[in-house]
């Protein structure tokens, strides 16, 4: 599942290629994907010019001159792709944009996602994004103050915490390995019990890890939009039960953390 590293990179890279872009045309392959019919998407969207592509969380936001919104979230994953050939559009596609100048937008998603249109004035409105919290990659929104403030009423852990996406947005259960490590909590630790000086720590580790692995394109088996994968292919601890600690050198273990599975190192993760 794409994380806010890979999220952003297809949002910058959007913005860079389709921003002043007009849509010609829209092809819908798969409505449960839509929030409102296919005639209505074509209607919000067709001969609009996109004013500039971000992303927040998980949810990449496509703002078009007009004030309208086409929202995408690529779900447990997907491929969206940018085409300056309609020769390298891929056989099988849920969505499908053309645009006044011959270049093409698909996506292929590998199990669900959501392609979703909001009206001018509207996107307040919108249940799936309108609760989104803190983004790690907005300096001015994900300070300090406000992310301390966040956990000053919780009681639960600070895994859940995390993933949480209305607390902070774009962190899933891959990143969030190898966050918990370099701030050396553990994924069940209790919020009320992390320290002053840990959580400055790991409100920088969230912004610093994040960064990192949006400079290298995401995961490795992620994909952009110009079809290249991703350089994250390895991690600390994540993923590598059995493993030794790269700090203490002692096994990486499995843990059930809430519903989620964990990788923790049980020295430097008390």
């Amino acid at each position: 599942m794409p994380e806010l590293p890979e999220i952003y990179n297809l949002a910058m890279q959007l913005n860079r290629e389709i921003t002043g872009k007009k849509i010609k045309e829209l092809e819908v392959r798969q409505e449960k994907c839509l929030n409102i019919s296919v005639s209505d998407l074509r209607i919000l969207l067709t001969d609009q010019i996109v004013k500039a592509c971000e992303a927040k969380g998980k949810w990449i936001f496509v703002r078009f001159e007009s004030g309208a919104y086409l929202l995408l979230n690529l779900g447990m994953g997907g491929n969206l792709l940018y085409h300056s050939n309609i020769k390298t559009l891929p056989e099988k596609y849920q969505f499908r944009c053309d645009f006044t100048d011959n270049f093409y937008l698909t996506i292929s998603f590998w199990w669900f996602g959501y392609i979703h249109g909001v009206k001018s004035g509207e996107l307040i409105f919108h249940k799936m994004t309108n609760t989104l919290g803190l983004s790690p990659f907005d300096k001015a929104e994900f300070t300090f103050e406000r992310f301390n403030a966040l956990l000053a009423d919780k009681r639960g852990n600070i895994k859940s915490f995390l993933l949480d996406q209305r607390n902070v947005a774009g962190i899933g259960n891959v990143y969030i390995q190898d966050i918990l490590f370099k701030a050396g909590l553990h994924p069940n630790r209790k919020i009320p019990d992390i320290t002053p000086e840990e959580r400055v720590l790991l409100h920088y580790v969230i912004m610093d890890y994040l960064k990192s692995a949006a400079e290298l394109g995401g995961l490795a088996y992620e994909k952009d939009i110009y079809n290249k994968n991703g350089l994250v292919k390895e991690f600390l601890v994540g993923y590598r039960e059995g493993k030794e600690c790269p700090k203490c050198g002692i096994p990486i273990e499995k843990i059930k953390a809430g519903s989620t599975a964990s990788f923790i190192c049980p020295h430097c993760q008390r």
